[in-house]
């Protein structure tokens, strides 16, 4: 099931204002997010419009989860971040997803949370396609 006016769900142009594309997995799609004041920033989307993690079946839930896991893996070892934040949220956008995010001692808010998009840090789609390849290959 699709939504129409879901970024993650129609992709595209809906999705590239915030997102750049870096695989589809078993359980969604992954993106970069192209504000990368946290460097390695991605969001796994579910594969499928729901809203909730509830909203699935316990083993669909497990399977996203260690989907989760793998991505956090691989970012570990492309960005050797000090720790990684999860965040899932989607008051407005309603579509399951889970936000991984890298953060750095010296960077800024460490010992905080993670602003959802300070608007500080954006790349060129080549320096987001080398990223997304560094990711591929550590999946």
């Amino acid at each position: 099931m699709k939504d129409q006016n879901c970024a993650y769900c129609m992709q595209g142009d809906l999705v590239a204002k915030f997102a750049y594309p870096v695989c589809q997995m078993k359980t969604g799609y992954l993106y970069l997010f192209k504000e990368q004041s946290k460097r390695g920033r991605v969001i796994l989307a579910y594969k499928d419009h729901v809203s909730e993690m509830i909203d699935i079946s316990d083993e669909d839930r497990n399977a996203f989860f260690a989907e989760v896991a793998q991505v956090a893996r691989a970012v570990h070892k492309v960005f050797n971040p000090a720790k990684v934040n999860y965040g899932a949220y989607g008051d407005t956008g309603c579509h399951l997803h889970m936000h991984i995010v890298p953060k750095y001692k010296d960077g800024d808010e460490w010992g905080g949370t993670f602003q959802m998009n300070p608007d500080k840090v954006y790349l060129t789609d080549e320096e987001y396609e080398a990223m997304a390849e560094q990711i591929r290959r550590a999946l």
